[in-house]
Formats: structure tokens, C-alpha cells, sequence
């Protein structure tokens, strides 16, 4: 069986490095608000090219804080509207609600499966206040539409980076091209923990301050608490593994875009999309996703033919129950990609034959008909 992703091999290409530092992490008898995570949180913010980073207990709870900070500090209200692309994963959704805000469904692009620019003025109103923005599947949004709505109507852009480590568009990192952004640092991702952890990072002091108050119960100091915060803090195990992995993390993705490209190769399928190129976007292909309507029939098909391939994600955030106000909604682009969606096995450490056995999977699918 070709994996979609073997984290054991991962893992293990990091040794004895990676062994090393949980032992020293754990021996030194500090497991939070120590030198590793302070460690960390420097060095990502410097590889994002920003000027702060705020060390959270996962990537959904990054997202909540920055909306629970701007609400903190009143540059928003509960029941302001965030514009949200509607195809993205429900946990994007789930931090905007969590700050007593209003998502509202912008249509993405067919061709980059990211929200569309030029659908997102017509949703503007009186009370929006900020465009989320989600790096899917690890392609940097294209900004500069985005940047100009956001700038004649004073919004706020957030970045939903939980799978876009390293992605760049214009120059800049994922994590520099919004006001703030949100990381996950959930085992699977480019740069990942070894349990969940996440990030948010931000040129605005200000921002990251509250921030990492509210992530530690609202505290300003031991045992005074003028915000009424939450418990969500990276450890130091976890910080201790990130910072092994993160002086790879250009490496690996410069791996995973030769995977794609081999893909582009060898994949000779009528009918099945392939991931867009954009030359003007650095894709880290946290996900290799193609598209066809035979999407179910395909993965039964690899499956038994010694590949696993997994489905990002079966369900649009409309259509899901705890959605359920929203399921009204008529979003075709957004659901075409989800009942067409399908995840080859993407992963550093894919061989040059695993490559190929995939491609030949898939294009002996495709030749049956």
C-alpha cells in the first residue's frame, strides 16, 4: 500500500535530532512558557517575515483569538460579518462563531479551489469587518484583489494558514499577507507537532499581545485576569519538535512541489483535473488534490489497487448539521469541489516508484473506460 501520508517515515528522517530534543525537554523539568517555545515563536516569526508570534494550544484556537482579540480590543462587535470562502474546512467557520461573529460564504475559484476576489465586494455590508482568507490544500491566495477590497472599506484580513507553511504570493510568506494569521501545527502538516499545537502571527503588537493574554485565561499577570480568556498554550515538547522540523521545512516543500510536478508527468487521465500552476503563487502541496465526478469510484479503485487516497473533505460547511442556519445556501463552485475532491498520496519522503505506481493506478482507472 502507498500511504497518503507515512508519518513514521517522516519522523524518522528527523532522527536522532528529534529523539533528542523531547529528551532534553523532558529532562530539563520545564514543559510551559519556556526556552523552547520562546525559541520558536522567534524564529517562525522571523521566517514569516513578521514581527510577532503567539504560541496556542492548536490552529482552530490561533483563528478564535484573533477574532476574540479584535472584539477585545473593539475593533469588532458580536454579530460583525466575516467573509469566509465557503469550501474551506468547517474549523474555519467554527473560530469565526466561537467570537460571536457571522461568517458569510464567498464562492471560491474552480481553478485554485481558494476564495474568489472578485466575488467578495458584492458581499460587503454596513457591518462586515474582516475577509478571512484560506491558503487550501497549501496555495497562497491571490491577494492583491483582496488587499484592495479590504483597504477601501477598512476591513481586516486573517489568514487561515493551517495548511499554506511556507507558501508565499508576492514576495511574502503565508502568515505576513493579512493582518494576522492562524497556523495548526497538527502532525500531518508541512511543519508539524507531534500532537497539536498552533500559532498566530502578526505584525501588530498590540494584537499579539491580547492575544497571549486571552490564550492564558485573559491574564496580564500571575493571578490578575482583566479578559475573560481561555486555556490554549503551545508546550514545550511540542515546541521542542517544531523547532527540529522548521529548519527543514523549505526543503521538504521544495520535495513535495517535485512530487507534484512527477505527478503532472506521469498522470495522463481525460478528465481528471489536476492542481492549477501559477507561476505567480508558490503552491506547498500540503494536499495533491484532483477533481473528477467519478471522485468515489476512483478512490475504491486505487484503494484495491494498493493506494490510499483521502477526500478533502466529503461535506461543505453549509451542508453540515452544526451549519444547519446555512444550508439554504445555493453554492455550486463550493460544491462541486467537495463532491469532486480527491487527495493523492502527497509526502517528502515519496519515492520516485510510489510516484509512478500512483500514476499508473490512476491512469489505468481512467483507461478502463
Amino acid at each position: 500500500m502507498v500511504k497518503y501520508l507515512d508519518l513514521q517515515r517522516v519522523n524518522a528522517s528527523f532522527e536522532p535530532q528529534l529523539t533528542d530534543a523531547v529528551e532534553r525537554t523532558v529532562k530539563s523539568g520545564w514543559y510551559l512558557f519556556g526556552e523552547e517555545v520562546g525559541r520558536f515563536e522567534q524564529r517562525f516569526a522571523r521566517y514569516c517575515g513578521v514581527r510577532h508570534c503567539v504560541g496556542v494550544g492548536n490552529g482552530l484556537d490561533a483563528l478564535t483569538l484573533i477574532f476574540m482579540a479584535y472584539v477585545s480590543l473593539g475593533k469588532m462587535r458580536r454579530g460583525d460579518e466575516v467573509i469566509v470562502p465557503a469550501n474551506t474546512y468547517i474549523a474555519s467557520i467554527l473560530a469565526v462563531l466561537r467570537a460571536g461573529l457571522k461568517p458569510v460564504f464567498c464562492e471560491p475559484e474552480w481553478t485554485t479551489c481558494n476564495i474568489d476576489p472578485d466575488k467578495i465586494e458584492p458581499l460587503v455590508t454596513a457591518r462586515t469587518r474582516a475577509i478571512m482568507v484560506v491558503h487550501l490544500y497549501g496555495r497562497a491566495c491571490r491577494m492583491e484583489k483582496v488587499w484592495d477590497v479590504a483597504g477601501r472599506h477598512g476591513l481586516c484580513v486573517v489568514e487561515d494558514c493551517a495548511q499554506a507553511h511556507g507558501a508565499c504570493h508576492a514576495g511574502k510568506k503565508a502568515g505576513a499577507l493579512g493582518d494576522a494569521a492562524g497556523f495548526s501545527f497538527y502532525p500531518g502538516k508541512n511543519l508539524g507537532a507531534l500532537g497539536d499545537a498552533g500559532a498566530v502571527t502578526t505584525d501588530d503588537g498590540e494584537l499579539a499581545g491580547r492575544v497571549r493574554a486571552l490564550a492564558n485565561y485573559g491574564s496580564s499577570a500571575k493571578y490578575v485576569h482583566p479578559y475573560a480568556g481561555v486555556n490554549s498554550r503551545m508546550d514545550e515538547l511540542q515546541a521542542a519538535v517544531l523547532n527540529v522540523k522548521l529548519g527543514r521545512l523549505d526543503a521538504d516543500n521544495a520535495r513535495r512541489k517535485e512530487v507534484a510536478r512527477q505527478y503532472g508527468e506521469k498522470i495522463k487521465a481525460e478528465g481528471l483535473v489536476l492542481p492549477a500552476v501559477d507561476d505567480a503563487l508558490s503552491h506547498v502541496f500540503h494536499v495533491y488534490a484532483v477533481f473528477t465526478p467519478l471522485r468515489d469510484r476512483l478512490q475504491a479503485y486505487l484503494k484495491a489497487h494498493g493506494v490510499q487516497a483521502l477526500v478533502h473533505y466529503p461535506i461543505p460547511p453549509h451542508r453540515q448539521g452544526a451549519l444547519a442556519e446555512y444550508a439554504a445556501l445555493v453554492l455550486p463552485v463550493t460544491e462541486r469541489i467537495h463532491r469532486e475532491e480527491l487527495s493523492l498520496p502527497m509526502s517528502p519522503w515519496l519515492t520516485s516508484s510510489e510516484i509512478s505506481e500512483v500514476a499508473e493506478a490512476v491512469n489505468g482507472f481512467f483507461a478502463s473506460f
